[in-house]
């Protein structure tokens, strides 16, 4: 038997009903910030990421998939959206383009690494870029979009962290004092860190391993070495949130595992998903259309949301409040087919969930029930010939009768109760 390849998997109903909710409610908060959806494409050059995400973080060197094409060329599943969408910009010189640049995507990403609790080889993220402003404003109001997202989604509890990581004017002394610290406590932590003393300081922060975790808590912070222009910026993104309600905490030592971001950094939590518990994360990210090439500079933030670790997070409240079902059933016979086939078309019309249903009522509740069906309507002879039709609320078990004219008004009311 053939199966799912490992660390990917089939979505399958009703759980997609919970994935097209946070996919509408997505697409809806989008609108109202006037962001607009790009689509691009699943496979990129493989130089994009090298390049753009950074050589020397794990996502490049460990759990991309990376292949040779027929011709030759090198190509890779995309790890993350950012640097695609980045690229799409300068390809598309969307730079002409009036004002700030305001995307969104929503599609699957890919990356081979180790199979755990909200995390797949294959995985989706919501994700929202604002390019072309330095404006700490923009970085404030993709934060403020971001948790509007979460909250209209119905996860609650979250918490909200932000820093700053400086930019390539104030962060260089930075990264060289953590050097000098890391010589000494380096070989006290994981391979990981110990590699990353050495070729990128900063990832160390990004180290996930328990037994690091007090050793990085006596390094030094990147928040007491922020050049005037940097340590300004990150006050007025935290003067908009303050102004705003908008509840976070400042996490000196909290970077993102890509190369690219610069000044504000963020990412929100939810205790319910265990070790792996990031829902989502981004930042600003200045200098990246500069590392793939592009000579016009292109300031930009965002951040990208993990759809399944949402999902896993807003399921069991969501799930309870799945849109309510109409089962629509009728006897054999012409007249009673028509009749239950246009009450199941007026239904839809009006944007109610139908199921038509032909047999014997006992089987056809024995089904509705199984489906967690509300309301049955009936066309048998009797009520056609009446010019009627039966209705039955599952849940509390009630039938009566009803003019065929009044249907849409009699299931509605049944279904508001």
């Amino acid at each position: 038997m053939i199966r799912a390849v490992k660390g990917m998997r089939d979505i399958l109903p009703p759980a997609t009903g919970i994935w097209n909710f946070a996919e509408t409610t997505a697409y809806s908060v989008f609108r109202a910030y006037n962001y607009q959806e790009i689509r691009t494409p699943i496979l990129e050059e493989t130089a994009l990421f090298a390049r753009g995400v950074g050589a020397e973080t794990d996502i490049v060197g460990k759990e991309m998939y990376t292949f040779e094409d027929r011709d030759g060329s090198s190509l890779t599943l995309r790890p993350e959206a950012t640097a695609s969408v980045m690229r799409a910009y300068i390809e598309h010189r969307l730079d002409q383009l009036p004002g700030v640049k305001k995307l969104y995507y929503i599609g699957p990403m890919f990356r081979r690494e180790r199979q755990q609790k909200g995390r797949y080889r294959q995985f989706y993220q919501i994700g929202g870029e604002a390019i072309g402003s330095e404006s700490p404003l923009v970085d404030a109001e993709v934060i403020e979009m971001s948790v509007e997202i979460l909250t209209r989604c119905g996860l609650e509890n979250f918490q909200l962290l932000i820093n700053s990581v400086g930019c390539p004017n104030c962060r260089p002394a930075f990264v060289e004092l953590l050097r000098q610290k890391l010589s000494e406590l380096a070989p006290k932590m994981c391979v990981d860190c110990q590699r990353r003393a050495v070729t990128n300081p900063l990832r160390v922060l990004d180290c996930k391993v328990p037994d690091d975790q007090p050793i990085i808590e006596t390094l030094p912070s990147i928040l007491d070495h922020l050049d005037s222009a940097c340590a300004e910026h990150f006050h007025t993104v935290r003067g908009v949130l303050d102004h705003r309600g908008i509840v976070y905490e400042v996490r000196p030592r909290l970077v993102r595992g890509l190369d690219y971001y610069m000044r504000t950094t963020f990412e929100i939590t939810h205790s319910g998903l265990g070790s792996q518990n990031t829902v989502l994360a981004g930042g600003r990210y200045d200098g990246l259309a500069e590392s793939i090439g592009s000579k016009v500079p292109a300031p930009g933030v965002g951040f990208s949301m993990g759809e399944d670790r949402l999902v896993m997070s807003v399921e069991g409240t969501l799930a309870q409040t799945a849109e309510a079902l109409v089962i629509v059933t009728f006897t054999a016979g012409e007249a009673t087919r028509n009749a239950a086939l246009s009450a199941a078309g007026q239904l839809r019309q009006a944007g109610i969930r139908v199921e038509v249903s032909e047999g014997k009522l006992k089987k056809v509740f024995e089904t509705a029930n199984k489906l967690n069906a509300r309301l049955a309507v009936i066309c048998g002879e009797n009520e056609v010939a009446a010019g009627t039709v039966s209705l039955k609320d599952l849940a509390k078990q009630e039938q009566w009768t009803a003019p065929s004219g009044e249907l849409l008004e009699q299931v509605k009311k049944c279904l508001n109760k």
